[in-house]
Formats: C-alpha cells, sequence, structure tokens
C-alpha cells in the first residue's frame, strides 16, 4: 500500500500558492499597461444543495458504509470539478458552485461495480474521480437527464495489486498517484516513467482514460503504449481486457477505454509495462537559429531513431520568455531545446546525447551544455501553478495543444498562432503565444501553446471565445482536437470534425451498450442518444 498523497486545492492546482519569479514582474507590467483585472481567490465557495435524496444515500451507505460516503460540503468541495482555466475563474466567483451530491469511495473493482450497478438502476449519474486535474472539463459534476450525480473518488483504490518481475508487469488499483506508482516500484528498483505535469496528483487511472503523455513519452513512450490489461466496471457488466503482449483475437477493445473518459464505465486497475530504474542520465540544450531548423532537426533525429528520455524544442517567442523569467538574458535569441538521456551505464546514455547532437550540429544548433536542460527537469512540475498566482495580478495564462504530422507543422503552427493573437485583440488585449513541441513521432509532432493576456472584466467570455476559435484553426489546419489533454466537455463540439459523424456514432453506440441508462460522466467525450433515439 502507498503513503496517502496531498489531494490539490479546490480553487488551484496546487496545495500553496505559487509564488512569481522577479522577473515576472516585468512581464506583467508589459501586459497590463492599463487597468488591470484582477480575480482573486476566495476564502470558500457557496456550493450548490445536495440533491441526493435520503433512499439513495441510504442505499449506497449500505455498499460503501456511512464512512466512505459523503454529503458535507467539505467533502463536496474538493470535487467541484477538474483544473481548468474557466474552472479556476468560475470557482473564484461569487455564483455556487456545481457540486456533485455526494462523494463515494469505493475501495475496489467489486464495490465499484455494486455502485454502478445502484446508480443505473436508481437514475444516479456517476463521475470517476481521479486526481481531478482534467483541463478540458472532463471530471464536472455533470447530472445530465438524472436526479442527482455522485462523484466516484478512487483514491481507496491505490494499490500495487501485482508485480511479475520477469514480465516487467505491474497492476495497480486506477486510484494510484504517479508519485505513489513510483515509490512502490522504486522500493523494487523499478519505474514507470511516466511523468506530465499533472504528476504529483493524478491517478494512473486517469492517464489511461486520457491517453496521457508524459514528459519522457520519447523514450518511455505514451501512457497507452505502456498499458498491457485493464480491468474495467461498466453499468453492463465487467471486463477484463489484454492477457497476452500482442493478439490477433479480433479489434483490440483495450482501445475503446483508453481514452473513454470514464464515459462507458470505470477503470479499476491498469496493468502496465515497468523497466528498471535507469543508473545514468546525461544532460544536453542546444540553440537553434529558429523554430523551423529545430523542428528539422527534430525529425531527421526521430526518423533515424534516435531516442533519447525527454525531447523539447521551444519557439522564439517562449525561449525569450523563459530564459527572462530564469534570469538568462544571454539566451535570449533563437530557439532552445533540452534533452535527457537515460540508461544502464554513463557511456551508453552520454552515446545517444553526442548521436542526436551531431544531427542537430548538421542543422545549424550551437550547445548550450547541460545548465539549460538540468534547469528545465527541477521546475518541471511548477508551471500550471503560476498560472493561479497570474489570475491574482490580472493575467490569463492557459495551455493548448495539438499535433500533426511534419509536413503539416508549420501551417498549424501559423494558424493557431494567428487564431489566439486576433481572438484576444479583439477583447482590448495584447497577447503573448509562446509554443514548444514537447512529443515527437516518425510522422509528426505534437504543438504545445502557451497564452498570456490581461483579463478583461468578463474573462471567462474572453477565453471562450479565444479557445473556440483556435479549436476551429485546429481542425480546419488538419491537427487534432487534442494531442494528451483528452475531449471532456471542452473539445466535444470539435470531435466530430476530426472523426466524423459515423465516428461520433460508433462511440454512441458502444456508450449504448455499455451504459444504456446514460449515467457514466454525462457530457464528457460523446452525448448519449435521447431516450426516444434509444427507443
Amino acid at each position: 500500500m502507498p503513503t496517502p498523497r496531498p489531494r490539490s486545492s479546490w480553487d488551484s492546482w496546487g496545495t500553496e500558492p505559487a509564488r512569481l519569479p522577479p522577473a515576472a514582474k516585468a512581464i506583467v507590467a508589459t501586459l497590463l499597461p492599463g487597468k488591470a483585472h484582477p480575480v482573486r481567490r476566495r476564502a470558500a465557495p457557496r456550493l450548490t444543495p445536495s440533491l441526493l435524496p435520503d433512499a439513495d444515500f441510504d442505499a449506497l451507505a449500505g455498499i460503501l458504509g456511512d464512512a466512505h460516503l459523503t454529503r458535507t460540503d467539505e467533502g463536496r468541495v474538493l470535487h467541484l470539478g477538474g483544473k481548468s482555466t474557466p474552472d479556476l475563474l468560475r470557482r473564484r466567483l461569487d455564483d455556487p458552485q456545481a457540486a456533485p451530491d455526494a462523494v463515494a469511495s469505493p475501495a475496489d473493482h467489486d464495490e465499484v461495480g455494486a455502485v454502478l450497478r445502484l446508480c443505473a438502476a436508481r437514475g444516479i449519474a456517476v463521475v470517476p474521480f481521479g486526481g481531478g486535474t482534467s483541463v478540458v472539463g472532463g471530471v464536472d459534476p455533470d447530472r445530465g437527464a438524472h436526479h442527482a450525480v455522485i462523484a466516484l473518488d478512487l483514491t481507496r483504490t491505490a494499490a500495487l495489486l501485482a508485480l511479475d518481475e520477469v514480465s516487467l508487469l505491474a497492476t495497480f488499483g486506477a486510484g494510484t498517484t504517479g508519485p505513489q506508482a513510483e515509490e512502490m516500484l522504486g522500493a523494487r528498483g523499478l519505474t514507470l516513467g511516466h511523468f506530465p505535469q499533472s504528476f504529483a496528483y493524478a491517478s494512473l487511472g486517469g492517464y489511461a482514460a486520457t491517453r496521457s503523455s508524459g514528459q519522457a513519452s520519447r523514450g518511455y513512450g505514451r501512457f497507452d503504449d505502456l498499458v498491457h490489461a485493464l480491468r474495467v466496471a461498466t453499468p453492463a457488466g465487467d471486463l477484463a481486457l489484454g492477457r497476452s503482449p500482442a493478439s490477433a483475437a479480433g479489434p483490440d477493445l483495450r482501445q475503446l477505454f483508453l481514452g473513454s473518459e470514464g464515459a462507458f464505465g470505470v477503470l479499476t486497475e491498469v496493468t502496465v509495462r515497468v523497466r528498471p530504474v535507469p543508473a545514468a542520465t546525461a544532460y544536453r540544450a542546444w540553440s537553434f537559429p529558429d523554430f523551423m531548423s529545430g523542428a528539422a532537426a527534430f525529425r531527421e533525429a526521430t526518423q533515424r531513431g534516435i531516442r533519447p528520455t525527454v525531447l523539447r524544442l521551444s519557439d522564439e517567442t517562449e525561449t525569450r520568455v523563459n530564459a527572462a523569467m530564469g534570469g538568462h538574458l544571454t539566451r535570449l535569441r533563437g530557439c532552445l531545446a533540452v534533452a535527457t538521456f537515460e540508461s544502464a551505464t554513463a557511456s551508453e546514455a552520454e552515446a545517444a546525447r553526442d548521436d542526436l547532437d551531431r544531427v542537430f550540429t548538421a542543422h545549424g544548433a550551437t550547445s548550450r551544455g547541460e545548465d539549460p536542460a538540468r534547469s528545465w527537469e527541477r521546475g518541471r512540475f511548477a508551471s500550471p501553478a503560476l498560472r493561479d498566482a497570474l489570475m491574482d495580478t490580472g493575467v490569463l495564462a492557459e495551455t493548448l495543444e495539438t499535433a500533426t504530422t511534419w509536413a503539416n507543422l508549420p501551417a498549424l503552427k501559423r494558424a493557431v498562432t494567428t487564431a489566439l493573437t486576433e481572438s484576444l485583440a479583439a477583447t482590448g488585449t495584447k497577447p503573448i503565444v509562446l509554443c514548444h513541441i514537447s512529443h515527437v513521432y516518425p510522422a509528426g509532432a505534437s504543438l504545445y501553446f502557451t497564452v498570456v493576456a490581461a483579463l478583461t472584466d468578463d474573462p471567462q467570455t474572453q477565453w471562450r471565445r479565444a479557445k473556440d476559435a483556435a479549436s476551429h484553426a485546429i481542425t480546419d489546419a488538419h491537427g487534432t482536437i487534442t494531442h494528451h489533454h483528452a475531449v471532456g466537455r471542452d473539445h466535444r463540439p470539435y470531435l466530430e470534425a476530426e472523426i466524423g459523424t459515423l465516428g461520433v456514432e460508433v462511440l454512441r453506440a458502444v456508450k449504448a451498450v455499455l451504459d444504456p441508462t446514460g449515467i457514466m460522466n454525462p457530457g464528457a467525450l460523446v452525448v448519449p442518444p435521447a431516450p426516444t433515439e434509444r427507443a
């Protein structure tokens, strides 16, 4: 069993307010030449009242016990939804906050299944809840067409359930967080190697349900690459998926649940591939003359099979901003790339570093030594918390991500940058748009955008319009609407443009079979057919 982990605050990314670096004051002053519109944190929220009838509460308590079911505001406030900018802006306003009607905490797969069967029979919506780090509206307490909604908190399922040290497979309860998994594996000299920015709070079930892609994806792979098997509870019954390293036994049903976001059922156990903890790590950073020469170098290195553990390229704007924030004024020019190399020996790590260096040098890169890469690694989980501190000063800071082929990368980057710049400029602000590549494939790469702008007096409308403009730009430019943040509710309106009307109908059909009463995370991923349509 793991050490208990802290839960993120109800109104911010972390548990403690982040302090802005001194250099951030100059950036804020540039963005706020006139009147600022800070949105202050509230001491405590007002919650909507619980609508769960006593009879339903008592029936759930019969499964879970009174100690693991609550309707108190103290329990409900920690399950208000995720950590998107609209989520956090909303929680700073005076309006009552939509809260789940109760929080249920099952201990294992059997209790999850029992809760789902009861909720399906009684018409209670269920929102699976791991770390609550969704930034796309994936865990909002949405009742849908039902009379009540519960948050199904999976914290109590956290455990290392099985370990096959010959096959290097580990089975975890879905509520196990990243730090808990690394703690339990590390005691045996093993690692999962999955480190997204949500690492401190997010759960392995959440990683699987959203197709998470950690910062070390080049070396370890995306989380869906690491999944060997899944155990799933649905309102229609249970599934155990994945029994061998590879199979030709029809379509891979694991793929229905990887990325399913709790809309079809609950991932209760996840079996993943693990590795020995690397004995050595090498570091290197480079600067490229411009973003496209860096992207060309990344493409060549990837297609040649060179595999650093981490590989990132910041564009010119992000390089300047990060350099200013860190006080490294000498690195203001060009585009900074950082990489880490993990291996069983120092010589193997250094050999991979030297292979990458030769490719990058051929594309005009200049070595910057180890320090920028080490500095990035030290602060790699910190940036989401800065968003909360920036809101205090009247600054919007938000991210969005996409991916496309190498050939289409320049056009997609231009389209999204233009959409964000023009839509925010229309609100009277002068935004800064930053971009980096952090995940690469032989055929293409991700683009991760950060936008910073002065908040207006209607910040929710301000960001919603910018997000809509950027999302249409992504679909029009043939990018994916999400590379690793998932669909949730925020991206659902744009999903049909990517997978087509028939694709949406396929997802609805799957939901109709596994969740015939539509209780599972209503509104996330796909809207279920109305009762008349099902009839």
